[in-house]
């Protein structure tokens, strides 16, 4: 649960890569703000194309905070559509329709035993990689519905869920302020710690050194997590194309981050960090 922090604390920050596992230039992405940035958090796809390399350059790097970044829309799915045809093409690639999606995992007992299925999965594909699981997200924020984040709690209990990133950023709609109080009742009923504020939606795949740094400059006090989507090079996927992942990557490395960021906050090495959960 989040702790505010007192005027003697520095605001804590998590700095988090998005997309862990999906393409080899973003995990080489990943180890490079790691090693020579602020980067200190990553967010694995468990059924992406480069998994494994992923996976090998997490244990390479053993201080980088590794989560579990569930797939549920608008990408591949770790079952065969044979397991969840009513969630996959027969390609095993879920669609982006998250409004319809939505509905069906709500009001569809048949489709939401599949979803629980595949959600149980991924988790297993996670805890079968041997890393520490720091934290645990989905794509597109796709866990802000009841239904996911019923199955996420319940499922992640058996394999360890400490963490969740609360899709919380100042200035956001007047919409998503009863489904982010109903996530935070949960959360705190669960006993399962979150971040006060998060950084990265309004500027995702937009995220450069110009944009961090205003961010940076204004962050409040508490736990935040800024993300971003880095990668070294080239185009990533389709529905990604306008993300300027080297830029994001090259916010990451720079020393004008890195200086305010020494000089403001503390840096938490993932949500397993004491510090992020203890002012």
């Amino acid at each position: 649960m989040p702790i505010s922090a007192t005027p003697t604390t520095r605001p804590r920050l998590i700095v988090t890569a998005d997309d862990f596992g999906l393409h080899e230039a973003v995990n080489e992405a990943v180890e490079r703000g790691y090693r020579d940035g602020v980067l200190r958090a990553a967010s694995l796809m468990v059924a992406a194309p480069a998994v494994a390399d992923a996976v090998a350059r997490a244990k390479q790097n053993s201080g980088l905070a590794v989560g579990l970044h569930l797939v549920l829309a608008d990408g591949r799915a770790m079952l065969s559509p044979s397991r969840i045809p009513d969630l996959v093409d027969g390609q095993g690639m879920f669609d982006s329709n998250m409004v319809r999606n939505g509905f069906r995992f709500f009001f569809l007992p048949h489709v939401r035993r599949q979803l629980a299925d595949e959600i149980r999965a991924q988790f297993e594909a996670f805890a079968a990689t041997g890393l520490k699981l720091d934290h645990v997200n989905a794509h597109k924020h796709f866990h802000l519905h009841p239904t996911i984040l019923t199955l996420m709690l319940t499922i992640g209990r058996e394999y360890g869920v400490r963490a969740i990133r609360l899709p919380s950023e100042p200035g956001m709609g007047p919409w998503l302020k009863p489904w982010l109080a109903l996530m935070r009742w949960r959360l705190d009923s669960a006993g399962v710690a979150y971040n006060d504020h998060v950084f990265g939606l309004r500027h995702s795949g937009g995220m450069d050194e110009t944009v961090m740094l205003d961010i940076l400059r204004k962050l409040p006090d508490g736990l935040s997590e800024v993300y971003l989507h880095p990668a070294s090079h080239g185009h990533i996927t389709d529905s990604m194309s306008a993300y300027r992942h080297a830029d994001e990557l090259a916010a990451l490395l720079s020393p004008s981050v890195r200086k305010v960021i020494a000089e403001r906050y503390q840096l938490c090495d993932g949500f397993s960090d004491p510090a992020a959960v203890t002012a």
